[in-house]
């Protein structure tokens, strides 16, 4: 199997690449490919001839896509878009990564992928918008869902915790946003597993559990030994310019119900991710 990784240079795209062990990887990062370029996409994928292509590349900056409406949507709908029709051209596989974001955060239990989205953010919006179109042009797809992802490579909140810890005596998180942070790892994981199958649809896949940024926080402090005072604080003090949902947990249903659920509980996985 060909499997081509677009935002390469990614947290997702980079752990992705490095688990690839029997197959062919290719991986582009927005040096190789501006997504956004419809003859430019179609030429690359026809020349590489994928037998899937796993779409990590996305506009990830949830406060910056308040001010930046446009490119969020010209990198999370038509940069989709333009991948699912050039997949359509070489008849590939494709999956699209997408976040918790499409919901609004009223439920009071796990979401599960029959759930109805409802975004709060512009970057909510934009990717739910791929979604659709994604699911519109290509009918073999993956659309898999994540949240709190944290990995190797690129920024994350863990990283950022940790370099806090080291210039500040006291860190303010919110503790009333619930959610599961999830492990590259575990999600690099099912990803492949899935692109094994011909199981399409959309999924969801974070790992087990659920949690606060504040809870969070202290979980990586403990394992690592850190002694920085933290205190917890709102949303509304915190202040950011995009509406977050509060309660984002999702259940992994459609991988019970399909090909299985091999994600572990949130703190197994970030433990081993800080003794790494």
């Amino acid at each position: 199997m060909k499997i081509l990784v677009t935002g390469s240079k990614g947290q997702l795209g980079y752990e992705i690449i490095n688990m690839v062990e029997d197959d062919e990887v290719v991986g582009i990062d927005k040096d190789d490919l501006d997504i956004t370029d419809i003859n430019k996409t179609y030429e690359l994928i026809k020349e590489i001839k994928p037998d899937v292509v796993i779409h990590c590349a996305a506009y990830t900056n949830v406060d910056g896509a308040e001010r930046d409406i446009d490119m969020a949507y010209k990198v999370n709908v038509i940069g989709a878009q333009n991948i699912a029709s050039a997949c359509l051209n070489v008849n590939s596989k494709m999956v699209y990564v997408s976040t918790d974001f499409v919901f609004d955060g009223t439920k009071n239990e796990p979401y599960i992928e029959f759930d109805i989205p409802n975004p709060l953010s512009v970057y909510g919006k934009s990717k739910l918008a791929g979604e659709l179109i994604v699911k519109d042009i290509l009918s073999k797809h993956f659309i898999v869902r994540t949240a709190w992802l944290y990995g190797k490579n690129g920024n994350n909140f863990v990283k950022t915790m940790l370099k806090l810890s080291k210039e500040k005596d006291v860190i303010k998180v919110v503790n009333d946003q619930w959610g599961t942070p999830t492990s590259t790892v575990d999600l690099s994981r099912a990803i492949l597993d899935l692109i094994k199958t011909d199981a399409y649809g959309t999924y969801h896949g974070s790992n087990k559990g659920q949690t606060t940024w504040y809870e969070f926080t202290k979980k990586i402090f403990e394992i690592s030994g850190i002694n920085t005072r933290i205190e917890p604080i709102s949303t509304e003090e915190l202040g950011r310019p995009a509406a977050r949902p509060k309660y984002s947990v999702m259940r992994n249903y459609m991988l019970e119900l399909t090909i299985g659920d091999n994600f572990r509980d949130w703190e197994e996985s970030l433990r081993d991710y800080l003794k790494a």
